[in-house]
């Protein structure tokens, strides 16, 4: 008796996100590959084209899966500087789809998904900065959220990087970053 392998499987989509997500953390999104990924879901290497199409699909989906987690990690924060701190704790918490997300290069820009999923976010991060006192923002609103998404993205970049592991060392990287805005925004 012979064993065949069938397109059939409970959640293809979800099974190729998830092995995606283990590659791309650890070797990051230039390691996939749609038939190694169908190899580790147990189905034909055509299987997650039905899907995804493509590398690209496969990357703007995780891209906007990503988006969608970060607007909703932003959501209900009260202020600012806990919406910067959230999106460090997104950015540690869910690296593969960080690092996948801000590689326009790797992603189907015109994809709607993407597209409102993005949308979102920015909604979120935009909504901490209008809640600024006039003072606290400046003249120009944008600029003040271009500040505001810099510090968070740098400081979880770097963090991610490794690139702070001797100043932060073994210190709560959110207490980090607190202590950081506070330092900068009296």
């Amino acid at each position: 008796m012979t064993s065949q392998r069938t397109y059939h499987h409970g959640d293809l989509r979800h099974a190729v996100l998830t092995a995606a997500l283990d590659v791309i953390a650890a070797e990051g999104p230039g390691a996939l590959s749609l038939r190694d990924l169908a190899r580790r879901a147990g189905v034909s290497h055509a299987a997650p084209a039905h899907h995804f199409k493509d590398r690209t699909g496969l990357l703007t989906a995780i891209a906007a899966e990503g988006y969608g987690l970060l607007a909703e990690a932003l959501a209900d924060a009260s202020e600012l500087r806990e919406r910067g701190v959230r999106y460090v704790r997104f950015a540690m918490t869910h690296p593969a789809h960080f690092q996948v997300m801000f590689q326009p290069e790797l992603l189907r820009e015109d994809d709607p998904d993407l597209t409102a999923a993005r949308q979102r976010a920015g909604e979120q991060l935009r909504m901490g900065v209008s809640r600024l006192p006039d003072a606290g923002r400046g003249d120009d609103a944008r600029l003040a959220g271009v500040a505001a998404w810099s510090l968070a993205h740098g400081f979880a970049t770097l963090l991610l990087s490794r690139n702070l592991n001797g100043p932060v060392d073994d210190q709560d990287p959110e207490e980090v970053f607190r202590s950081l805005t506070g330092l900068l925004f009296r």
